[in-house]
């Protein structure tokens, strides 16, 4: 399927996926809508996995287009938001190694964008993801939906509810060229490049998501990040008993706000870059006044086990 002349770029990061990358890419050739190209770079995969990919290149040299990095960047999030950076098109999207993407993934998501595009114009940045269905190393289904398993809340787009919790899964993504157009440079923090790409969404444009479960999101010993079922108790009980991780968390969120002010502080506005200073400084105050600091400024982790543990250990 064609949907006009509007043209994709999947943007893949790979490192030491031998074992994955041929069924993501087979995935991605099988779409049901093909008007894209895919660029993938290679973080020096110690693996087959480059050889593999150029096997993918010379056999669909006009589709598949791979580089490799002269030294591991350290982290996938290092790799995809120098993609993000240097890859521009009319529709950018986010891809895994390691997933499968279901047959009308991209038909599905480009139509959701499009929808969007008529409603505010292709000129405000907007991002459309999607849910997943959670499978194990064999693709063989541990959860139906990531969405029902995380107890995700993707109705929350404001960047106050992002500031604290990151609601977008990369590999569901599509953002258009006016947000693409927003990420030029590394941020001097972020946690990670997905929750990024969030942020600079919520602050400048307009977020949707699609019920539909687009991708097969695998699960490995191997995952950067992966998927958990939040509403089991021994989840509960482990994020209750895990203080240290929390306050980590937590910190994180105050580099990455502060790294966002910074960068984008001439296009924020003056209440933006209020609510994010005010949000920044919490990490200076003692404990009952970052408990004033997170009820004023609104800033609340979703569900109560995250609402408990950032309460406790704030």
């Amino acid at each position: 399927m064609n949907m006009g002349d509007n043209m994709i770029s999947i943007l893949m990061a790979s490192y030491n996926g031998a074992g994955y990358v041929s069924a993501q890419i087979d995935s991605l050739l099988s779409q049901t809508c093909q008007n894209f190209k895919l660029y993938i770079c290679d973080d020096m995969s110690t693996d087959d996995t480059y050889k593999i990919l150029a096997e993918y290149q010379d056999k669909y040299p006009d589709k598949i287009f791979i580089s490799q990095n002269s030294k591991n960047s350290g982290s996938a999030k290092f790799n995809f938001i120098n993609l993000m950076i240097n890859h521009k098109d009319d529709y950018l999207m986010l891809c895994d190694q390691d997933d499968v993407w279901l047959p009308d993934k991209i038909e599905i998501t480009l139509a959701k964008m499009q929808e969007l595009e008529t409603l505010y114009g292709n000129s405000l940045p907007l991002l459309v993801h999607t849910d997943l269905k959670v499978v194990n190393e064999n693709l063989e289904t541990i959860s139906e939906s990531f969405v029902a398993a995380m107890n995700a809340n993707y109705t929350k787009t404001k960047l106050r509810h992002q500031i604290i919790q990151n609601t977008l899964t990369g590999c569901t993504a599509m953002y258009n060229r006016a947000l693409s157009d927003l990420i030029t440079t590394n941020p001097p923090f972020m946690v990670m490049h997905d929750w990024w790409l969030m942020l600079v969404a919520s602050a400048f444009g307009k977020i949707d998501s699609i019920n539909n479960q687009t991708v097969l999101y695998r699960q490995h010993n191997l995952n950067e990040v992966g998927a958990k079922d939040v509403r089991t108790l021994e989840y509960k009980i482990r994020k209750v008993l895990n203080p240290q991780g929390i306050k980590q968390a937590l910190n994180e969120t105050y580099l990455q706000a502060n790294s966002f002010k910074e960068t984008f502080r001439s296009l924020l506005s003056d209440e933006q870059l209020e609510f994010l200073s005010c949000y920044c400084a919490i990490a200076t105050r003692p404990k009952i006044l970052k408990w004033i600091s997170i009820c004023r400024l609104r800033v609340f982790k979703n569900s109560l086990p995250r609402k408990i543990a950032q309460f406790l250990y704030i």
